[in-house]
């Protein structure tokens, strides 16, 4: 009998070693698949996808769009295109500046269209939207074996892009350790695989991109000196939309054009009384947001809907003009300031506690009396009677619509 349990022990051992053998052998070939797929899409899209870009509508060469749009009738904008047709069939690394959202991936595109490398590939890299652990193995690749689950070599973005041009957007998220390697790249154009021994010989053109001010993180240690030399060889500082509003009306011609064609909509295009408002408007987030904006209108249709959303957001911001005498009083503006940023806060408090006044005064940890004076200072009853007139009016207008009964309707 013992025998026999022994028998079966050893039976079961046997068993579940070969269970678990079989377990990891499908696991390796599952994990080698993954990364043969991996390869081969980063590889495509690197190459192919990147260097054309999304489908654009008819007529735009290049997938870009007109040089019209792109540099408009702004006298900075006339500089960055004379500044880009010097530099543009040269292999010297290029820097663009400029805040989210200035074009600046479009500029770089244009770069790789008009360069002498123009039919080769163009890869684009977003720094900021790769994690810095693997910001390293995407830009360089690595060897068979590597690391762990590295089951087959692949190629990095840098080797993708041989014989053309590689972007690299956001350059300013770099870690120190990626910094003295593309540090090498650019002074011996060489590089090595992680997990590599031997070098690889690449001729790339670089062009690089960043919305902070490089100099001022080599001030505080997280650029590297040296580095920003070797990029900053031609800079092409890109203007916020606020500093190029005579643009504004070609700009959003072209974009409800395209959203039209896009989604197969017939916005007409803006008056000249909304553009006029669109001028007058501070645009923090630039180009893409007026692109986004538009594409909101063509969608939806109304005008309005996209001016309202703006005035909005306009009412949030402390507005400043120098008068013509030129002589401010710097503690008037400030208490301006203070006053129009604190009334809001108690309105929305108040708000947020259903006119509870005592409530709100108790979460805005001040006295009951305290509020009382603020709200009267700042004129906050008068936004609850315009709450409560909008309410009754909308009451009235439901009461309006309210359909008479089937025998009044009866003639």
């Amino acid at each position: 009998m013992l025998f026999v349990s022994n028998d079966l022990l050893t039976l079961q051992r046997t068993f579940i070693h070969s269970f678990v053998e079989a377990a990891s052998w499908c696991f390796e070939c599952i994990q080698h698949l993954y990364q043969r797929i991996q390869t081969m899409l980063i590889t495509r899209g690197s190459t192919e996808m990147v260097r054309y870009g999304p489908p654009q509508p008819t007529g735009e060469r290049g997938g870009l769009p007109p040089e019209e749009v792109i540099f408009g009738k702004a006298p900075d904008m006339a500089l960055v295109r004379k500044t880009m047709a010097k530099v543009a069939a040269t292999s010297i690394p290029v820097l663009i500046t400029g805040e989210s959202g200035t074009g600046k991936e479009v500029i770089a595109r244009l770069l790789h269209r008009d360069s002498l490398v123009s039919g080769k590939p163009f890869v684009q890299v977003n720094c900021a939207a790769i994690p810095g652990t693997l910001l390293e193995s995407e830009l360089f690749g690595y060897e068979k074996g590597a690391f762990t689950g590295a089951m087959t070599a692949k190629p990095g973005r840098i080797e993708l892009a041989n014989g053309g041009t590689l972007f690299l957007d956001e350059i300013g998220e770099f870690d120190p350790s990626i910094q003295a390697k593309l540090l090498q790249v650019l002074q011996d154009s060489q590089f090595s695989r992680i997990g590599g021994q031997t070098d690889k010989q690449v001729n790339v053109r670089f062009v690089f991109a960043t919305n902070r001010d490089l100099e001022e993180e080599i001030a505080i240690g997280n650029f590297r000196e040296d580095l920003f030399y070797r990029i900053n060889v031609v800079n092409i500082h890109l203007p916020p939309l606020r500093e190029r509003l005579e643009d504004i009306p070609e700009l959003c011609e072209y974009f409800i054009t395209r959203h039209n064609e896009t989604f197969n909509c017939r916005a007409r295009m803006l008056s000249e009384g909304h553009i006029a408002d669109l001028q007058k408007y501070h645009w923090p987030g630039n180009i893409r947001q007026l692109e986004n904006l538009t594409k909101r209108y063509v969608v939806l249709g109304s005008e309005e809907a996209i001016l309202s959303e703006l005035q909005d957001r306009e009412q949030d911001i402390f507005k400043f003009v120098i008068p013509a005498e030129g002589h401010v009083s710097l503690k008037q503006i400030t208490k301006q300031a203070v006053r129009q940023v604190e009334r809001k806060i108690i309105l929305k408090m108040v708000e947020a506690s259903n006119w509870n006044r005592k409530h709100a005064a108790k979460r805005l940890n001040i006295s009951y009396r305290a509020l009382l004076y603020k709200l009267k200072d700042a004129g906050v009853p008068s936004e609850r009677r315009k709450a409560l007139e909008k309410k009754a009016a909308e009451r009235k207008t439901q009461s309006l619509n309210i359909a008479p009964p089937a025998d009044d309707q009866q003639t």
